[in-house]
């Protein structure tokens, strides 16, 4: 039995492949459930009409951006705590997690300031239609009250993930996600047949639903990580130190990873402004339900591929590339296979799927197309988003990025931009994603495998 104050690095050695699940099983259990309050969430949305969605929609965009800001730095937390760890480091590990503590601060009064400041222009300058932008900027701006509970209730993920525990904030996040279901009825709609004690606030009470459930999961993390000790990791924030080597450590993955998010969060504002000014507002509320159920596929890559951050750290610090090789295999042909299988499963089953969330024969048709459409590309996510996430593991956060670019911003924005405005059928605009998904899992294997000869070649030197 592993004691508190120990780590799990041996653990891992010596069974690389049980590692691996023990993060990727409760990572796709809190994903799957996050993903269903999505999907609720937006069943809810979708009882106030068409146009909410939408409104909505809009707000995707800067909801990634956020995500991906802090995520990417969260990403670099667990980097350097991961590795620190596989170097018997510990000193070094706690330090790495209270410079998370610190940059999810600046992140938290940045970006609430900048939200509730810009939030309604920069929402207008995404898309977002006059006779929809005030119910958009009601659901941004409630959700900008509550961005420091959301952002350190993800670095606070990021730093258990570091060590390899991810059972405790699985557990944490379902509470908050469970709370959220049961409060989004109460917030959202009057509920006149069950006595009218509901809020009656529409897409503004989606937003505050989630906020109060942040706030739940935020007060639960404080107490168990700095009242009950209840990690690895420990925390002495009255004599903190500030390490620039440490923080350029951190930022070296982190700055990358968020970049590369960012440009995903741009991606989705360009395909929105690409739908519905080529396709109109309902490809818009297609896409954005489709989407939605993109994260029920990419499950079991996200699992695996945060699994492969946590060990192919930990086993690099330790410097042992044979078993770097051999948990990066293993983790790549599981998420290609479990992907490919539910991708059949989801053409299949894509008109029922689609039914449920949307009665507009219009939406539906179009939600429909863009399922089975790309079920032929989501195994190949099964290569290229693990592939970035062990080269974040290996302390290197450039490659994700160029490989985001040249996914998005030099191959599917550009085409589908050339189809829209040349009037090919919508059906064009799914194929240029899939395009540059193929080639996401072409580059990143071979990138991968040439950093790790080349660190190979360095430790032998």
């Amino acid at each position: 039995m592993r004691e508190k104050d120990e780590s799990r690095l041996n653990e891992f050695l010596e069974k690389p492949e049980k590692a691996l699940w023990s993060i990727a099983l409760p990572v796709m259990a809190g994903m799957a459930i996050q993903t269903m309050y999505s999907i609720v969430d937006m069943l809810f949305i979708g009882q106030l009409g068409g146009e909410s969605i939408t409104a909505v929609a809009f707000n995707m965009p800067l909801y990634f951006f956020v995500m991906g800001i802090t995520f990417g730095i969260g990403t670099g937390v667990t980097s350097s705590i991961s590795r620190a760890i596989g170097a018997e480091d510990k000193r070094r590990a706690d330090n790495s997690a209270e410079h998370g503590i610190l940059l999810g601060l600046v992140l938290g009064i940045a970006l609430t300031v900048g939200g509730l400041i810009l939030g309604k222009d920069v929402l207008s300058a995404l898309g977002a239609p006059d006779e929809m932008l005030e119910e958009s900027w009601d659901y941004l701006r409630v959700t900008c009250y509550g961005m420091m509970f959301i952002i350190f209730s993800i670095v606070f993920r990021s730093i258990l993930a570091g060590e390899g525990d991810m059972k405790f904030p699985v557990m944490v996040a379902a509470i908050g996600t469970i709370l959220n279901i049961i409060l989004d009825p109460i917030f959202i709609f009057n509920l006149e047949r069950y006595g009218g004690f509901g809020l009656g606030m529409g897409v503004e009470g989606a937003a505050a639903a989630s906020v109060v459930s942040q706030m739940v999961v935020f007060t639960i993390f404080v107490y168990m990580l700095f009242w009950r000790d209840h990690a690895y990791i420990t925390f002495d924030l009255r004599n903190f130190e500030f390490s620039t080597e440490l923080m350029k450590e951190i930022l070296w993955v982190g700055i990358p990873s968020s970049i590369s998010m960012i440009i995903m969060s741009f991606g989705q504002a360009i395909f929105n402004y690409i739908l519905v000014v080529g396709y109109g507002p309902d490809s818009v509320a297609a896409y954005t339900i489709s989407g939605r159920l993109d994260m029920l596929m990419f499950l079991p890559i996200m699992g695996i591929a945060t699994g492969l951050v946590t060990t192919v750290g930990m086993f690099t610090g330790a410097k042992r590339m044979d078993k770097v090789r051999q948990i990066i295999l293993y983790g790549i042909s599981r998420a290609f296979a479990i992907v490919a299988v539910a991708s059949l499963v989801v053409f299949i089953s894509a008109p029922y799927i689609m039914g449920l969330f949307t009665d507009d024969p219009v939406i539906e048709e179009i939600g429909v197309g863009a399922l089975r459409t790309l079920c032929f590309a989501y195994p190949f996510v099964g290569i290229a988003m693990p592939c970035g996430r062990i080269m974040q593991g290996l302390g290197q956060g450039f490659p994700v990025l160029v490989i985001t670019a040249l996914r998005v911003l030099l191959i599917s924005a550009p085409l589908a931009y050339y189809f829209a405005n040349n009037g090919y059928d919508i059906v064009w605009i799914w194929y240029s994603i899939a395009i540059s998904m193929g080639v996401s899992a072409i580059v990143g294997p071979i990138w991968v495998w040439k950093t790790i000869n080349t660190i190979e070649k360095e430790s032998t030197a």
